[in-house]
Formats: structure tokens, sequence, C-alpha cells
């Protein structure tokens, strides 16, 4: 079940913002085999400035149409499997027409008990959902 919050400059429309959002949780639901309903996603728009995202060093420029991405999900995947999804998420969004130096993701780990999907539960920890298997 993870959380993906998403962050762009304006500028993308409506269709372009529900194909962006699609194409990640179509790269989440091929690599990690979650349900089709675990679809939580944030997306936010920013005025140009608001976003700052430079290349750590590694000798590339990111343009206006870069794509924020966190992931928060419960720990216990291999690095193989973040890295493949890496690589999915990166796919799936070339075919929207965004360059690979434009997808940053940042991945966030966490545990069962950190997790209420309404009512004030915690439904892991009360077995009102079962723990996903990795």
């Amino acid at each position: 079940m993870p959380l993906v919050r998403i962050d762009i400059n304006q500028g993308r429309s409506s269709e372009g913002l529900a194909a962006l959002s699609r194409a990640i949780h179509d790269a989440i639901l091929a690599e990690y085999q979650i349900p089709e309903r675990d679809y939580f996603h944030i997306l936010t728009e920013h005025p140009q400035g608001q976003i700052v995202a430079q290349d750590a060093g590694l000798g590339f420029e990111r343009t206006t149409g870069v794509v924020m991405i966190q992931i928060f999900t419960q720990g216990g995947r291999s690095q193989m499997a973040k890295s493949s999804l890496f690589e999915a998420i990166a796919s799936s969004l070339a075919e929207l027409g965004i360059a690979g130096e434009d997808v940053f993701v940042g991945y966030v780990e966490n545990t069962p008990g950190d997790w209420s999907f309404g009512f004030g539960r915690s439904q892991y920890v009360t077995g009102e959902l079962a723990v996903p298997r990795k």
C-alpha cells in the first residue's frame, strides 16, 4: 500500500496529470503486485521556481518538466525490487514524453503500525486488513 506524493510544476492538463499518476501506479502494480485499489496519490502543482531539483553532481540538467515522486510504503523489499521499481517508473513516464533526467524518486519505508486508513484505527494492527506480503 504505497502512498505516493507527486510534485510538479504547473502547466499540465487534467488529462496529463491523470496520465502521469496512472503511469506511476501502473509501474507499482507491475513491480510490486499490489491490488489495483491500493491507489493513493497526491498530486501537487507548484508555481515555477518552487521546485529546486539539481543533479546532485551527476552532470545533467533537469527541465521545468521535473517530476518529484515520494513513495511511502512498508519496509522489507529488497534493493533489487526498489531499483526495478525506479526503472519501471522512469520507463512508464518516458512513454508520456518525460525525460529520464526529470524523474526523481524518494523512497521512504515504514511499518504496518504506521498506517490508518480511516476511523482512527491502525487496520493492519487490528487485523481489519492483512499485512501485505513482500
